[in-house]
């Protein structure tokens, strides 16, 4: 009968007093605990302790001739690994099919169970470690295939096993600051009284304009079909279908001699008109095959059917769930959306993808003050929550990764941040331009939609901290934007913060039936698809205002990582979708 995890858990002293709540078949104590309550007491509390910790290895090394292993493990809950002592006896001693050199390979599961103790005087940046009493689990790692070895890998290479990077210690501390941004983004909007509301991922409103979107369809599976194959053409030969034109025309005109008779036979038009109609009939089934081509069937101008489609229409994956939030935002009076947007924007950049994360809240009875005071609120919260849990991940990134990594966080928890007109900052560039302070590769002239570097120069040199611009060219945003007076701007406004440069666009909607509609016009869109969102300025329109950050790009600016691919959890971008390799 083989061991089960229950079984082994049984045979545990009782419950330590620190063990995760749901793992108690092994009662593992997370290897965070274990070194928070030694920072806490100097790793005092809890020497003489036995308790089970299990993680993977992340080194292991033989010393004295084989008698001893040192094992490095960690269990993701923190970037500090615990260091594992572990005897050729009590190895040797599990009653399972694994001996000490089982343990030691880069990848290796294991479950121990032992006692803290102070390590040796000569042992540098510990302060306890774990003597292995009782090995209970080991899952071996073929060091020979293993993707991950000890050294340090690429960035790009981790990206090609996308499945196992999560074992590496820069992608665990990813994950974690993650993790506690999406958290802190639900507690700052929970704090201050919005409503989470799910918007969809299918749409057929382009909220952008861009027309960069991944349509969805069910209709290529037919084109794989043997007639869809046949990619060039029809089921149905033309000259079959011109007949069939024929014989209806025939009918038709049959039937109008009949008509211009003195006395037409009622019973011979009957039996005319009822050829006619199985005519039509047949004729048109024909043409409906004639125009199926290579699976996809089209109508009268070549353009394909899309009424057989699931949806019956053209349907995409969404690039923004702002314009599905403001109908609850005109009911709830604030609102917020978190999740998934997609855009299929042929780019390879370090800064794009082509599915990312977004935070998008509403607020009603609101304007470009309130939307641009929310927004910063929002940023600051954050970095001040990441500083509050995260600070060892930070700490990994600023030794590994970006030197002003911890700096820079608690430069934007603590201060407020600066604030300029668009028409202002534009000076600025131009200024700076000059007086010889900067060089840029994009001109500066007013109407420009600013590049990364005019917005990384704004925060990083002239600031030193976010900046937000406001009251931004008409031209350059997007149709929903509300239109200020002087007829060229709109009430819209971008927060820019180093290292990332746009990290937050919002704007005060244009909640004015007569201008939105012009607006639309203007912007080339039709009104008919966007009823829906005009409605909302037809029934108990109300100023309000929102705006909307990319996720993976918080993440950037918090932990100096240059590449957007390394923080989200299954990068998308032109030619790569993958789950594992």
């Amino acid at each position: 009968m083989d061991t089960t995890a229950a079984d082994l858990g049984a045979t545990l002293p009782h419950q330590h007093r620190l063990a995760s709540p749901y793992s108690k078949c092994f009662n593992r104590v997370p290897i965070q605990t274990i070194h928070e309550k030694a920072d806490e007491t100097g790793g005092t509390s809890l020497i003489g302790e036995t308790l089970a910790v299990g993680g993977w290895v992340k080194t292991g090394r033989e010393a004295d001739a084989g008698k001893i292993l040192f094992l490095e493990v960690n269990d993701g809950s923190t970037p500090q690994s615990l260091q594992v002592v572990v005897s050729s006896e009590v190895g040797n001693a599990a009653a399972n099919d694994f001996s000490l050199s089982d343990m030691k390979a880069t990848g290796t599961s294991v479950v121990i169970e032992g006692e803290i103790k102070r390590p040796p005087e000569t042992a540098k940046g510990q302060v306890i470690e774990l003597h292995a009493s009782k090995v209970i689990s080991v899952g071996k790692c073929d060091a020979t295939t293993y993707p991950i070895a000890k050294k340090k890998q690429t960035l790009e290479y981790l990206r090609e096993k996308i499945h196992v990077r999560p074992r590496t210690n820069t992608i665990q501390s990813i994950a974690r600051v993650r993790n506690a941004l999406a958290f802190a983004t639900h507690e700052f909007f929970n704090m201050h009284g919005f409503c989470y509301v799910h918007t969809p991922l299918i749409t057929k409103s382009d909220c952008e304009g861009a027309g960069e979107m991944f349509q969805v369809t069910t209709l290529l599976s037919e084109c794989d079909d043997e007639d869809g194959k046949k990619f060039l053409k029809s089921s149905v030969e033309e000259n079959v279908v011109e007949e069939k034109r024929a014989e209806t025309a025939a009918i038709e005109t049959k039937i109008a001699e009949m008509k211009q008779e003195e006395k037409p036979s009622k019973s011979g038009l009957k039996e005319q008109n009822k050829k006619l109609e199985q005519a039509k009939k047949d004729l048109n089934e024909l043409e409906r095959k004639f125009r199926k081509v290579g699976g996809l069937q089209r109508n009268e101008d070549g353009t394909i059917d899309y009424s057989e489609d699931f949806f019956g229409e053209k349907t995409f994956l969404t690039v923004s769930g702002q314009l599905a939030v403001e109908t609850y935002a005109c009911a709830l009076s604030n609102v917020y959306t978190f999740g998934p947007t997609f855009r299929a924007e042929d780019s390879y950049t370090t800064r794009h993808l082509a599915e990312f994360w977004m935070i998008e809240p509403e607020l009603a009875f609101a304007d470009l003050n309130d939307d641009m005071q929310c927004a910063e609120d929002y940023v600051r919260h954050c970095c001040k929550y990441l500083l509050k849990t995260c600070r060892k991940d930070l700490e990994f990134f600023q030794k590994m990764y970006d030197k002003n990594c911890l700096e820079r966080v608690e430069n934007v928890a603590n201060n407020p941040f600066g604030r300029v007109s668009y028409t202002e900052a534009i000076e600025i560039l131009k200024d700076a331009i000059e007086t010889k302070k900067k060089e840029f590769m994009y001109p500066v002239e007013w109407g420009i939609d600013l590049a990364t570097e005019h917005e990384r120069y704004l925060a990083e040199e002239v600031y030193k901290k976010p900046v937000v611009v406001y009251n931004y060219p008409k031209d350059i945003k997007a149709f929903y934007m509300r239109l200020n007076p002087d007829g060229k701007t709109v009430a819209a406004m971008d927060i820019l913060v180093p290292k990332v440069g746009e990290l937050v666009g919002g704007s005060q909607r244009e909640e004015r039936l007569d201008v939105l509609e012009q607006r639309m016009k203007d912007c080339g869109l039709e009104l008919e698809e966007y009823s829906w969102y005009l409605d909302l300025r037809r029934y108990g329109s109300v100023t309000h205002s929102g705006f909307g950050l990319g996720f993976e790009r918080l993440i950037l600016f918090t932990t100096g990582m240059e590449n957007i691919r390394d923080v989200i959890p299954f990068p998308r971008w032109p030619k790569n979708c993958l789950e594992g390799h």
